[in-house]
């Protein structure tokens, strides 16, 4: 079995697991997750610490038993921690406001840009340049930032656009007549 699939999980006071068959639920302070795991591999629960068992001893299997126990360490992370991303604008008119259940952009378009927020993200934005985006679901909360990252990303010579908070952006220099 990979080394990753061996480290056991431990699984802090407040997180309830319940473990049926192949699907493992949570449930914590930040959310409540779940997950259906491969038929090769189980989860067993020893006092407050969960291990991965692999019923296989090839390549596949080894490798499918490191994910499932990054998959299950992130949701037992995500329902007691929780996840952020932290975006920046950068731009002269470049905006972002949250209004219900969306979150709208200015972006430099002809029109803003409308991103719905789905169940289980909360995006708040502490000035009009930063949006952070969190959640229990770590897949969830990266991709709903690259989605909005997407919509202009950084370009190399202004460094204008939506980045995350530590990216660093390499700069060209421009073009000398």
């Amino acid at each position: 079995m990979s080394r990753i699939a061996r480290t056991p999980i431990p699984v802090p006071a407040g997180v309830d697991v319940s473990v049926n068959g192949s699907t493992v639920r949570m449930k914590g302070k930040k959310g409540e997750l779940s997950i259906d795991l491969h038929p090769s591999v189980s989860v067993v629960r020893e006092d407050n610490v969960l291990k991965i068992v692999s019923s296989g001893r090839n390549r596949e299997t080894d490798a499918i038993a490191g994910t499932s126990r990054a998959l299950v360490n992130n949701m037992v992370k995500g329902v007691s921690v929780g996840f952020q991303e932290k975006l920046e604008i950068v731009g002269v008119g470049y905006r972002a406001a949250v209004q219900g259940k969306a979150l709208n952009i200015t972006l430099g378009f002809s029109h803003p840009v409308s991103i719905n927020i789905p169940a289980g993200i909360t995006i708040e934005t502490p000035s009009q340049t930063e949006i952070i985006v969190k959640g229990a679901d770590r897949q969830l909360v990266g991709q709903l930032a690259a989605n909005i990252r997407a919509w202009r990303s950084p370009e190399p010579y202004k460094g204008k656009g939506v980045r995350y908070a530590n990216e660093h952006i390499i700069r060209k220099e421009a073009k000398k007549a």
